[in-house]
């Protein structure tokens, strides 16, 4: 055999690959509205970038007949591409062979795209749309799966890690994208669960839809397993492209800058207009993020899951930041256990890849209630702390309207190392509320006074001019300066470009106990 035969012979068998589980189920597949493994990264990565591996890899299975169905590639499709020139390595699941299901061989391809996505410092994307472990594999396919585990738990803060799930993951297969930064589900196809219905209904007597139980919008919202829910394949994979926009390729590098013609001195003219004087009025802190933001760009993390707290992405005089912001139109944009869980994920992990925080602070306090107790809010609450204090990535916070109590400490005080504290003159800091506050000292003057609402207005406006005035806390040197609202943007860019030289570093030590 000539060497031009062995090419063409080769030939054939990659063409043959690219039919994954041959017509009749790519056929199945698009008849349940969804695409198949290699259509997905087209996609996903830039025109003509894909380089596949281990194309004519095969399982080396015997038993249960199959050795009389082998499929090359077996049920994934691993290798490497760019996404906006940038490399990525990815790893898509075949659900036209064997159900996508982990094989020993699948385990091998995937965990040698981790490693070198790990060696080479590029991020990681992984396309879930499987059955789970192959039974016929036994332990071997169980074996698979911790191996992938492990890789992400090592790979964690040293490249980034994403998860698309647009098809069934259930069991232990969920773990692995639980391990990763960011999950993106697609609505209506993608579930994600560690038992099915099947097993609650027998184990519990409820009776749930595979929808219910682990669709997108109900890991999105109840559970915040989920970080976007996106209605459509090509419109999930376009969203993993653009949060991939804003990354930097691995733990030693800054985020990527992205030229804008926005003007950085910009000022928000209407600003006194978003966000109401009155600290009791709610308003949508989106409005106040998207007139800060180069061109009015946001990506929202965890939009649906504790809306009581905003986190998200965006770029201000080109380079990325990371948002925080309380939320004043739901629970007052106080933290509650939820918000907590969110608040710290996303910072620890803008601290991770060198992502700077910008926290914007209105909120009123941590969530009375025996349920917030019972569950665990000292413990949940800590998480923010915690995280704050750990990151060393520069900070800035700025306060817009209040600030009270343990909360006002967590969201990024002085505090807790942050590098740049400002205020709007609406800046409130105090223990609790003015209202609260003069309830408590002044209980036994209100209580014999003729005309106690006008005493109380009275002792109120003392209270907040002598004890809440962002002047008191700039006089402390906690508040590094109170500014015009409508130059909030010109100010927190100043303060990121004072801030890139930046150098941090926590004391020697294998890891802290961070509060779980």
């Amino acid at each position: 055999m000539t060497v031009e035969d062995r090419l063409q012979e080769l030939l054939k068998l990659k063409e043959q690959a690219k039919l994954g589980g041959g017509p009749q189920r790519i056929d199945a597949q698009h008849s349940r509205g969804k695409l198949t493994a290699r259509e997905r990264l087209e996609i996903l990565l830039d025109e003509d970038s894909f380089e596949e591996m281990d194309t004519i890899m095969t399982h080396r299975s015997v038993e249960f007949g199959l050795d009389k169905q082998k499929y090359y590639g077996d049920a994934v499709v691993t290798g490497f591409g760019t996404i906006d020139g940038r490399l990525v390595y990815v790893f898509s699941q075949d659900f036209t062979v064997f159900g996508g299901s982990l094989s020993e061989a699948v385990s091998e391809k995937i965990t040698k795209v981790m490693h070198m996505a790990i060696r080479n410092g590029a991020p990681v994307v992984g396309l879930n749309d499987s059955g789970g472990a192959r039974i016929q594999e036994g332990v071997v396919s169980l074996k698979g799966y911790g191996d992938i585990f492990a890789l992400n738990v090592q790979a964690s803060g040293v490249v980034p890690q994403i998860s698309a799930v647009m098809g069934p993951c259930a069991g232990g297969a969920a773990y692995s994208p639980a391990l990763t930064d960011f999950i993106f589900m697609v609505n209506e196809t993608g579930q994600m669960y560690i038992t099915g219905p099947e097993v609650v209904k027998a184990t519990t007597g409820e009776e749930v839809t595979h929808e219910q139980l682990g669709g997108a919008m109900s890991n999105a919202t109840r559970s915040g397993v989920a970080h976007f829910a996106v209605d459509g394949e090509e419109a999930c994979l376009l969203e993993v492209r653009r949060l991939l926009s804003y990354l930097p390729a691995n733990n030693l590098e800054d985020p990527p800058a992205v030229a804008s013609s926005d003007d950085p001195r910009r000022r928000a003219e209407d600003m006194f207009e978003v966000v109401p004087e009155d600290p009791t009025r709610p308003y949508d802190v989106r409005d106040v993020i998207l007139r800060i933001a180069d061109d009015g760009d946001f990506m929202e993390v965890h939009e649906h899951y504790a809306q009581n707290v905003v986190v998200g992405f965006s770029r201000m005089a080109s380079h990325t930041v990371g948002i925080v912001a309380n939320q004043p139109l739901h629970l007052a944009g106080a933290l509650d256990i939820d918000a907590a869980r969110k608040i710290a994920r996303f910072v620890r992990f803008c601290d991770a890849f060198n992502v700077p925080i910008l926290t914007l602070v209105d909120v009123p306090g941590y969530l009375p209630g025996l349920s917030q107790e019972y569950g665990g809010i000292i413990a949940h609450g800590a998480k923010i702390i915690y995280a704050y204090t750990e990151a060393t990535v520069p900070k800035v916070t700025v306060t817009l309207r209040k600030a009270y109590g343990g909360a006002y400490v967590a969201m990024g005080s002085k505090h807790l190392r942050v590098d740049v504290n400002l205020a709007w003159p609406t800046g409130e800091f105090a223990v609790m509320g003015p209202e609260g506050a003069v309830n408590i000292i002044f209980r036994n003057q209100l209580s014999k006074a003729d005309d106690a609402v006008a005493l109380r207005a009275k002792l109120v406006k003392d209270y907040k001019d002598r004890f809440a005035s962002p002047l008191v806390a700039a006089s402390r040197g906690y508040i590094d300066d109170v500014i015009d609202p409508r130059e909030t943007r010109y100010r927190v860019i100043r303060s990121f470009e004072m801030l890139r030289n930046k150098t941090d570093s926590n004391p020697a030590k294998k890891h802290g106990t961070m509060p779980l």
